[in-house]
C-alpha cells in the first residue's frame, strides 16, 4: 500500500454563483492551474542588463507660439522654410513646443559669419598670406560646389571642370587685353563661353557613361592645356596670360588689395551656394534623387526624364563655371597654365572627396582643408601633399561619403549594433527594451506590451496535452479554467491576421482564412486543407493559435 493518498479531483467553481448571477454550471471538474501572480513576480524581479548605446539625439526646442499667427519664412524662390520646424506636444509638461529638425541653415549662417570675421581673427604677422589663401579658398570652393552638382546631383563623372574655368579665364583675359573690355564684362562673357563649352561636352554625356566619359573629359582637359600652352596669342612664352582689367587697383596698399580679393571671393562662394540650393533643392534635384546611378530604368518606368534633368544641370553649372573663370581673370588680371595641370584636377577631386561628394558643405570643408595644407602650412614642404593623399585615402577606405558623412555612417553602425545586441537577448523582461522605451511617446502602449508578454508567458504553461484533448472533444461549451483562459486570450486578438473559417457550401467543407485587418482587402487563405465538420475546423484553428502562441 502507498503512504500517499490519491490526489483529490480539482473542481472549478464559478465565482458569480455566490450572488446567483452565474449562467451555466456552478461547478465543473477541471485541472489545476498555476497562480498568475507567480509569473508576474518572476517577470518583475528580472532586471535587464543595459548597454551604452550613445546619447539621445539632441534637438533645439523652444516654447510654442501660442495663439499668435506663425508666419513661416521661406527660401526664395523655393517653397522651403528657413528652418525645418515641427510642432509637437510634450506629454510630460503638457505644453506645446517647436522642435528644429534640420539645423544645417544655422550652421551655414554661423560658418559664413565666421568667414566674414576672418580678417579680424588672423594674426597680424600672417595677415597677407592668410588673406591670399582665403581668396584662393573662395574661388576653389565655388568651383567645387558647382563640380559637386555635376558629380553628385547629376551623376555625371566629368573631369573637365577646370578646363571650363581655364578656357573662360584665358579667353576673357585675351579680350580684355586686346579690346580693352572692363572687368565687369569679363564674368558675363565667361558665362557665355562656359555655356558653349557645356553644349560641346554635354552631347557625349548622353552616349557615354561613368569611366569612359571621365576619360573623355580628362582628354579634353589635356587637349586645351596643350593648345593654350603652345599658342603665342595666349602667352606661351610667359607662362600665362596677364594684363586684363581688374576691380582691384594697383595703387592700393597690398593689404587692401588682399582684403578686397578675400571678400570678393567670399561673395562668389555665397553665390555658388545659392546656385546649389536653387538646383539641388528644387524640382531638378528631386527628379535626380529619384533616378540615382544604376536605378535609371526604374525612374524611366515611373515617367522621370532624368536625362533632360542631368543635361540641364550640366549646362547650368557650365555657365556658372564660365562665370567663375571670368571672375578669376578679373581678380588676378589674368590666368596661368597651371589651372589645366593634372595636379589641379587631382587636388580638386581630393577636395570634394574629403568633404563628401554631393554635399555643398562637403565641398567647402574639403576645399578649406586642402587649401590650408597647401597654401598656409608651407613649412611642411612636400609632406603637405602626402597628408592630403593620406586624408583622401582614409576617406575612400573607411568612410562612405566623406567627413560630413561620418555622423550618418556612425548612426547606421550604432543602429546595426543595437539590433545585434537585441537579437542576442532571448529574455527581455518585457516586450520593450530599456533603450527602445525612449523612442516611444505613448507609455500606455509600453505597459500594455509588457502585460501582454507576461500573460503569454503564463498561458504557455497552460498548454498541456490534457487541455488540447479537452478542446478536441468539445470545442464549444463549458471548459476547464486553464482552457477557458487560453480561449479568452485568443478571442480578444486583433483583427489583423486573426483566423476564421470559410464555408464552401451549406454543409461544408471548411477552410482556414486570416483577415487582413484593412478595410476593402480580402482575407487570405491560410491552408489548403479542408475539414468536413465544424468541430474539426474549430480545433484546427485552435491548434494554429496555440502554435503561434508558443512561437511568440
Amino acid at each position: 500500500m502507498s503512504d500517499h493518498a490519491p490526489p483529490k479531483p480539482y473542481v472549478w467553481r464559478n465565482p458569480l454563483s455566490v450572488w446567483g448571477t452565474a449562467s451555466g454550471n456552478n461547478e465543473a471538474p477541471s485541472t489545476r492551474v498555476p497562480d498568475p501572480r507567480d509569473t508576474w513576480q518572476k517577470n518583475t524581479a528580472f532586471k535587464v542588463a543595459t548597454y551604452p548605446v550613445g546619447r539621445l539625439k539632441y534637438f533645439l526646442i523652444w516654447p510654442h507660439h501660442g495663439n499668435r499667427t506663425w508666419d513661416r519664412t521661406r527660401w526664395w524662390p523655393t517653397r522651403r522654410n528657413l528652418l525645418h520646424v515641427k510642432g509637437l506636444y510634450n506629454r510630460k509638461t503638457a505644453i506645446p513646443e517647436k522642435k528644429i529638425l534640420d539645423r544645417r541653415p544655422i550652421y551655414w549662417v554661423l560658418s559664413l559669419i565666421l568667414l566674414a570675421m576672418g580678417p579680424l581673427l588672423f594674426p597680424q604677422t600672417q595677415m597677407n598670406a592668410l588673406l591670399t589663401a582665403g581668396a584662393t579658398f573662395g574661388i576653389f570652393a565655388a568651383i567645387n560646389v558647382c563640380w559637386t552638382l555635376i558629380i553628385g546631383t547629376a551623376s555625371i563623372f566629368s573631369l573637365a571642370t577646370y578646363a571650363v574655368v581655364g578656357t573662360a579665364a584665358f579667353v576673357t583675359s585675351l579680350l580684355s587685353i586686346r579690346l580693352g573690355l572692363p572687368w565687369y564684362a569679363l564674368p558675363p562673357i565667361g558665362a557665355c563661353i562656359g555655356l558653349a563649352f557645356g553644349i560641346l561636352i554635354a552631347a557625349p554625356a548622353l552616349r557615354l557613361d561613368g569611366f569612359y566619359y571621365a576619360l573623355l573629359t580628362l582628354g579634353l582637359n589635356e587637349l586645351f592645356r596643350v593648345f593654350f600652352t603652345t599658342s603665342k596669342q595666349f602667352g606661351a612664352a610667359s607662362g600665362g596670360l596677364y594684363g586684363a582689367d581688374s576691380f582691384i587697383s594697383q595703387n592700393w596698399l597690398p593689404l587692401t588689395q588682399s582684403m578686397v580679393a578675400y571678400y570678393a571671393s567670399l561673395c562668389l562662394l555665397i553665390a555658388a551656394l545659392f546656385l546649389f540650393r536653387f538646383v539641388n533643392g528644387k524640382r531638378l534635384g528631386r527628379v535626380l534623387r529619384m533616378a540615382p546611378e544604376k536605378h535609371e530604368a526604374f525612374a524611366a518606368a515611373c515617367g522621370v526624364d532624368f536625362k533632360q534633368a542631368r543635361i540641364t544641370i550640366f549646362l547650368l553649372t557650365s555657365v556658372a563655371l564660365g562665370f567663375i573663370g571670368g571672375f578669376y581673370a578679373a581678380l588676378y588680371r589674368g590666368v596661368a597654365y597651371s589651372i589645366f595641370d593634372f595636379q589641379t584636377v587631382l587636388l580638386g577631386l581630393a577636395m570634394i572627396t574629403i568633404g563628401g561628394i554631393g554635399r555643398a558643405e562637403g565641398a567647402v570643408l574639403g576645399t578649406l582643408v586642402v587649401i590650408f595644407l597647401r597654401d598656409v602650412l608651407l613649412e611642411l614642404g612636400p609632406w603637405r601633399y602626402l597628408i592630403i593623399g593620406s586624408a583622401m585615402l582614409g576617406v575612400v577606405l573607411f568612410l562612405n561619403n566623406g567627413y560630413f558623412g561620418i555622423r550618418r555612417q556612425f548612426n547606421a553602425w550604432r543602429a546595426k549594433k543595437q539590433g545585434e545586441w537585441r537579437s542576442t537577448r532571448t529574455e527581455k523582461g518585457g516586450e520593450t527594451l530599456a533603450e527602445e522605451a525612449t523612442e516611444s511617446n505613448d507609455k500606455d502602449a509600453l505597459y500594455f506590451r509588457r502585460f501582454d508578454k507576461v500573460q503569454r508567458d503564463y498561458l504557455k504553461g497552460l498548454i498541456t496535452s490534457e487541455a488540447i484533448e479537452e478542446h478536441r472533444r468539445q470545442p464549444l461549451g463549458q471548459h476547464s479554467e486553464g482552457l477557458e483562459r487560453i480561449l479568452l486570450y485568443f478571442r480578444r486578438a486583433k483583427l489583423e491576421d486573426k483566423y476564421a473559417l470559410h464555408r464552401a457550401g451549406p454543409q461544408g467543407p471548411y477552410k482556414i482564412i486570416a483577415f487582413s485587418g484593412v478595410r476593402g482587402v480580402s482575407p487570405r487563405l491560410v491552408d489548403d486543407r479542408e475539414f468536413g465538420t465544424l468541430d474539426e475546423a474549430y480545433h484546427a484553428v485552435f491548434m494554429r493559435r496555440v502554435h503561434d502562441l508558443l512561437e511568440s
